[in-house]
């Protein structure tokens, strides 16, 4: 499995992970920006008034209201990206990864708000009744070659089952398995809930509500995201008040890191500008998901007569999802301070690194000069290869360890309950601690033993990030502790509503290849695959996961760039239509 995952992630590389993808998609949120004139800041008050119902008719066909496709898509975007893909962006980045985000984010709105009208164009009907929708179905329509000679090649029909599958995968790489994993490593963590508990209890819930269908989930989500997005709102803003003198500092490093790259400061070894942009870009179009084609499945059920309008719609969700929710996280990270502190932490071994020096430290400049250059790939500092002697939990060999991009410090190592002593192989630079093998039926039994295990453990110091530094940031504020339930309470709800809406994009992904009768199938295998993955490893889910966005998101762009003009009519075609309803309003746009 790990040979397979070190596969996946080469892949992944060449696509995925790589900036030409990156740029990709920025550039085309820059080139509709442009070509339809800001429609993000144009139409915004427009899209209002329509989530608000103004333009609707009540012959309009379809099995949701806007506002309920627009908690419904929000509810599979709305998730661990904002609470530990903001943590993750600023922890690689530093404080201007955030501005970077937030430019994403500003792009992205024309880009949800293009795939959402041409795939809401070209819905159908099911053969169960249900509206059936998404970019699978404008690109088996439009996408094909049409010869010199008048014959048609069908490349749509092929560029469209490409996406479809991926949907398929990535409903359970992005929507299902990671989700409970998340879900049942912090309710553990916070409130000792047995991880097989968790997932049990959530696989039932969401059995009920999916097998419902769109108006089941869109009842649901309509309810569910309105408080999360309070509780979580409320959270944030406890940490921001109650640190007020940091606003203006944090505020000033965002805006001030942007054309500098992020100095150094407390563990925090410091981050170039391209560093910054990147991770920026990255976990905002993670966050946000505009041009992957997965909301777009969910706003093809939105009753609507104009497919511009739950365009307009969708406008809001890059708004809403990336410049409301992940600039809250960014500000509680940063005005709490502790993206940069070295905290209490057990190291993860993919984290971790052994460096052949000693007697380094990351307060002396020069050292800290050579800890950023080794972090960043621009001069390594040699891996430890060969064995660590370990005396009552103490590494005794002369070597540093780097755990999170930052010096660790008071470095314990401990087997079970107790202190270790011993031996570890490293082999370039990597502890070589394997956990014992186990079959899925020993995994299970292992969930309720109350044995302790003898699993070799590393724990000290360092940077953390993901999930358990927002949950330290949160604690920052009149609540104390209290405030990292909020965190949990909000992955739970984040996530779970994620896992939702994503099986409904699976759903109809199924529905356009083989028809309704196996939607209920795919609803079993994904209620399995979810309660199983509550208590096993999704490593290799997380990375597959990586690649099926990608190859979603590449046919959905190409689809929209081809189809530029034809977008440009309807929008066109829109303003026209909503001045002849609305004649009293002035200064309506024109295209």
């Amino acid at each position: 499995m790990q040979a397979l995952n070190e596969f996946l992630k080469l892949i992944d590389s060449f696509i995925g992970g790589h900036v030409w993808f990156v740029l990709f998609l920025l550039l085309t949120g820059v080139f509709f920006t442009i070509y339809l004139k800001f429609p993000q800041i144009r139409y915004f008050k427009y899209a209002i008034r329509i989530v608000r119902g103004k333009f609707d008719k009540e012959d309009d066909e379809g099995d949701t209201s806007h506002f309920q496709a627009l908690t419904t898509a929000l509810s599979g975007t709305v998730g661990t990206g904002n609470i530990a893909g903001v943590a993750f962006a600023v922890h690689l980045g530093g404080p201007a990864a955030l501005f970077w985000m937030l430019v994403t984010a500003m792009f992205g709105m024309t880009t949800k708000f293009v795939e959402v009208t041409l795939s809401h164009k070209y819905r159908e009907k099911a053969q169960d009744g249900s509206i059936a929708g998404g970019p699978m179905y404008f690109m088996r329509k439009r996408l094909n070659i049409k010869t010199s000679s008048g014959k048609v090649i069908k490349t749509g029909y092929w560029i469209a089952g490409i996406f479809a599958v991926a949907t398929i995968l990535s409903s359970f790489g992005t929507g299902s398995l990671p989700q409970i994993n998340s879900i049942s490593n912090s309710l553990f963590a916070t409130f000792g809930i047995p991880h097989m508990v968790t997932g049990l209890v959530l696989a039932v819930l969401l059995g009920f509500v999916i097998i419902g269908g769109i108006k089941r989930i869109a009842k649901v989500t309509s309810r569910l995201v309105p408080a999360m997005a309070l509780i979580y709102f409320i959270g944030a803003m406890a940490v921001i008040l109650y640190n007020y003198e940091n606003i203006w500092p944090s505020l000033q490093a965002v805006v001030g890191d942007i054309f500098t790259g992020s100095s150094a400061t407390g563990g925090f070894l410091g981050a170039s500008i391209a560093y910054a942009f990147n991770r920026g870009v990255n976990r905002g179009l993670f966050s946000n998901e505009a041009g992957q084609g997965s909301a777009p499945i969910a706003h093809a059920a939105a009753k609507a007569h104009e497919p511009v309008s739950e365009g307009l719609v969708a406008l809001l969700e890059p708004f809403i999802d990336t410049i409301i929710i992940c600039t809250l996280t960014g500000f509680v990270l940063l005005s709490s301070g502790v993206w940069s502190e070295k905290l209490e932490n057990r190291f993860q071994l993919s984290d971790l690194e052994v460096i052949n020096t000693i007697n380094i430290s990351d307060t002396n400049e020069a050292d800290r000069a050579k800890l950023a250059q080794h972090i960043s790939g621009e001069k390594t500092i040699d891996p430890f290869n060969g064995q660590l002697n370990i005396e009552n939990g103490h590494i005794s060999s002369p070597v540093s360890i780097i755990h999170a991009r930052s010096l660790a410090e008071e470095v314990v190592v401990k087997q079970g309950d107790g202190l270790y002593t011993g031996i570890l192989e490293v082999v370039d630079g990597k502890v070589q601690v394997k956990d014992e093998e186990l079959t899925l039926m020993e995994r299970i039994k292992a969930q309720f033993s109350q044995s302790s295990n003898n699993k070799i453990i590393i724990e000290g110091k360092s940077l953390i990030h993901s999930a358990p530094l927002t949950a330290v940031a949160f604690t920052k504020s009149w609540f104390g502790k209290w405030g990292q339930y909020i965190v949990s309470i909000g992955l739970l709800l984040f996530a779970f509503s994620t896992a939702i809406s994503w099986s409904y994009y699976g759903d109809r992904a199924v529905t356009y290849l083989w028809g309704s009768k196996y939607v209920l199938w795919y609803h079993f295998i994904y209620v399995i695959g979810f309660f199983v993955a509550s208590f096993v490893d999704t490593t290799i889910i997380w990375t597959l996961s990586g690649i099926t966005i990608a190859l979603m998101t590449i046919p959905n762009l190409f689809g929209l760039l081809v189809l530029h003009k034809e977008m440009k009519s309807d929008v066109k075609l829109f303003w026209g239509e909503y001045k002849e309803r609305f004649p009293e309003e002035k200064n309506v746009p024109r295209d």
